[in-house]
């Protein structure tokens, strides 16, 4: 685990960090900006010294105000990847990636270059790069540093969004290939759902929610965070199998429950990240006799919040062992008259897979 028992005071922000994050996978860092999490990653990597606290990578100290302890950027053996990419212009892009490995290449080189497909760019300088290429290249770079971490603040956030559709699928490439933890700062809830494993909800400099990302998403924490159309259910499943006459496929979500989405590039037993909207869900007392949509479970309601601010009542739902979000109006509520305990029947009329790679076949 990455362990962070941090207080920074920075200005008017109080950096107050209490975290254990597992060392797989991406984990994202997300908050309004001001929150604190470029400051938070900035002290994991040693470029700023938090006041007091631990933190410990694994086994070792990083750095421990009691203890004395504060081990320099250099040997952290962290990765960061910023913004921008800081690419260094009078080397060329062979220079850049070997720049932390003693002018070598390692083991790993080919590897690397091949997952980012950066091979045709070697001989050319920073300046003829895209910014897309650029960023392809300070990844490459971080990775062959061989770093126990990876940071990545914000690496999408300087460019335009055909180089963000240009880079995004190196970095599911990256999330599934390379056994390396990664601490990965957003704004993007759209870069959160396709990357991440693992959440951190970060607000005036404390951590307010952290956990698995089906777990913070589908939190009630997180709800005033998304707008009204970005609320919904986020959950993990496998790919049971694929219509035989129609071009559908069924995403097991429990051994009990299942739901229906287009046809997916996916083998039977391969993992899915699916995802409801809450404002795609909506409920019935009855089982629907006819009806257009493929995806009606039973379910229990096991949570009702009154919005009025938002002008709906949010019903959570129990499917399983799945948790589910509709959002009906005050007049749909007063009509249905439940309650929490009671069955009821949600109607799904659209289900997202996040996965850009399962692309529908």
């Amino acid at each position: 685990m990455l362990e962070v028992n941090v207080k920074q005071k920075l200005g008017s922000l109080a950096l107050d960090v209490q975290l254990n994050v597992p060392l797989k996978g991406i984990t994202a860092v997300f908050g309004r900006s001001g929150s604190g999490k470029t400051s938070l990653v900035n002290t994991l990597s040693g470029l700023t010294s938090p006041d007091s606290g631990v933190i410990r990578l694994g086994q070792r100290v990083l750095f421990d105000s009691d203890s004395k302890i504060n081990l320099s950027p250099e040997k952290r053996n962290i990765g960061y990847v910023f913004q921008d990419a800081r690419l260094f212009p009078h080397y060329k892009v062979e220079g850049n990636l070997l720049y932390g490995c003693g002018g070598k290449r390692p083991a790993m080189f080919q590897d690397v270059i091949t997952l980012l497909d950066i091979e045709p760019l070697l001989q050319r300088y920073p300046v003829s790069l895209s910014g897309g290429e650029k960023q392809r290249v300070a990844i490459g770079r971080a990775l062959l540093s061989s770093p126990d971490l990876l940071l990545m603040d914000e690496p999408l956030a300087s460019l335009d969004l055909p180089r963000k559709r240009e880079v995004m699928p190196y970095l599911e490439r990256l999330a599934k290939e390379i056994e390396l933890p990664i601490l990965y700062v957003t704004h993007s809830l759209d870069e959160i759902l396709r990357l991440a494993d693992s959440m951190v909800l970060l607000n005036r400099g404390k951590a307010e929610l952290s956990g698995p990302i089906d777990e913070v998403w589908s939190s009630p924490l997180m709800r005033p965070w998304l707008p009204i159309t970005d609320q919904s259910a986020l959950l993990e499943g496998q790919l049971c199998h694929h219509h035989e006459q129609y071009a559908m496929s069924c995403i097991k979500l429990a051994p009990d429950v299942g739901v229906w989405v287009k046809k997916l590039a996916a083998l039977p037993q391969e993992r899915v990240r699916v995802r409801i909207r809450a404002n795609d869900v909506s409920l019935v007392k009855v089982w629907p006799s006819q009806s257009s949509i493929r995806n009606i479970l039973p379910a229990t309601v096991s949570k009702i919040e009154h919005d009025q601010e938002q002008d709906i009542v949010a019903v959570q739902l129990q499917i399983g062992r799945c948790i589910l979000w509709a959002n009906i109006t005050f007049w749909a509520f007063d009509e249905l008259n439940i309650s929490v305990g009671e069955s009821v029947f949600a109607q799904i009329k659209g289900v997202s897979v996040t996965q850009s790679d399962l692309a529908m076949m």
